[in-house]
């Protein structure tokens, strides 16, 4: 019997390896873990799958740990395809670890906001903005956000809370309001240092952030728009505005690495993840802003703050940091933010 069956196994097997679309075959992609996997995985990666046929695998992390960990892979990459914020992206491009896109092969390329042009070599997939949010149950009575310049009104002493992992953007904000911009932030640095007394915390993620507001702790936050809209489907009464200065932009991206062997499945995906569809479908799960101008998004997520549909909204409701600089000054903003606002 067993003599009978060997000849058998061994044809299935040759079958199984002829049979077009490789059921073997995956696409690795680098990404964040938690809800943003998931967002990736619900709305680009199950398009992409039943298109190609081809299996999707995560390479999960923080930021800048999978930066190095691109680093130390350098010429055989662990992933085929990375998303990461626009700014660390140009770490990348910087280090050669990106493939410069032949936009011809994205025919979805051709709608992209110019905000999310971020490089030859990076696109972004979503935007969204980190603002303020507030609880008015908490705060005092009848204030309101209209700008920037209210974080500093007395009367919000030891309630303050923004990220410690990226203080580009209360930089950027202290920046402009003393009358400059971010590539000449120095002139900012009074203004912040004058903000010190309303700070009672700096969060270290998402879940930090929300714990926070959530308990009351810090009722208001220099907070991440799609951090804020989970909340308030968890039902904390935390109010978003975009004050008159604009948000401060934030735009997550995607990339082909430098050697990957999956080029073309890589291209399909990224082409797939700017389809106008899988964008409205991005808008809906997380709340981020659409990249392209031929999503249609459901009227009730497009009117919510810092969600942008049009490109004057692009233009006028955000402060666009240019991400070259944010990548050449982080370690800078960081390490200066941390000695001299963070520390008491």
């Amino acid at each position: 019997m067993i003599r009978l069956l060997t000849p058998l196994i061994a044809a299935s097997v040759l079958v199984a390896s002829i049979i077009p679309g490789q059921a073997a075959e995956k696409l690795v992609v680098s990404t964040w873990g938690g809800s943003f996997r998931d967002l990736i995985d619900e709305a680009i990666a199950s398009k992409f799958k039943a298109e190609t046929g081809v299996e999707v695998e995560y390479i999960t992390g923080g930021t800048i740990d999978r930066l190095n960990k691109a680093k130390l892979a350098k010429g055989s990459p662990e992933s085929d395809v990375t998303f990461t914020t626009a700014h660390v992206g140009w770490l990348y491009v910087n280090d050669g670890l990106f493939e410069t896109l032949d936009l011809a092969k994205i025919p979805n390329a051709k709608n992209l906001v110019e905000q999310a042009r971020v490089s030859p070599a990076h696109l972004g997939t979503w935007g969204y903005v980190y603002t303020i949010g507030y609880r008015a149950d908490l705060t005092p009575k009848g204030m309101t956000f209209g700008s920037w310049e209210d974080l500093w009104d007395p009367r919000l002493k030891n309630s303050l809370a923004a990220p410690d992992f990226d203080p580009s953007h209360i930089i950027a904000v202290s920046a402009i309001l003393s009358g400059s911009d971010p590539a000449h932030w120095e002139k900012g640095q009074a203004k912040l240092e004058a903000l010190k007394p309303n700070f009672r915390a700096f969060y270290t993620n998402d879940a930090n952030s929300q714990q926070l507001i959530a308990t009351g702790e810090t009722p208001v936050q220099v907070v991440l728009t799609m951090n804020a809209y989970y909340m308030k489907g968890q039902d904390v009464p935390i109010t978003v505005v975009i004050p008159k200065e604009g948000g401060v932009l934030g735009i997550d991206t995607v990339a082909i690495n430098k050697d990957s062997k999956k080029a073309d499945l890589a291209y399909k995906f990224i082409n797939i993840a700017l389809d106008p569809e899988v964008q409205a479908k991005i808008a809906e799960l997380k709340k981020g802003s659409p990249t392209v101008t031929n999503a249609k998004v459901d009227p009730e997520i497009a009117k919510l703050p810092g969600v942008f549909t049009t490109a004057e909204q692009w233009k006028t409701q955000a402060i666009n940091i240019d991400p070259k600089l944010r990548a050449e000054k982080t370690a800078l903003w960081r390490k200066w933010f941390a000695e001299n606002i963070m520390a008491r």
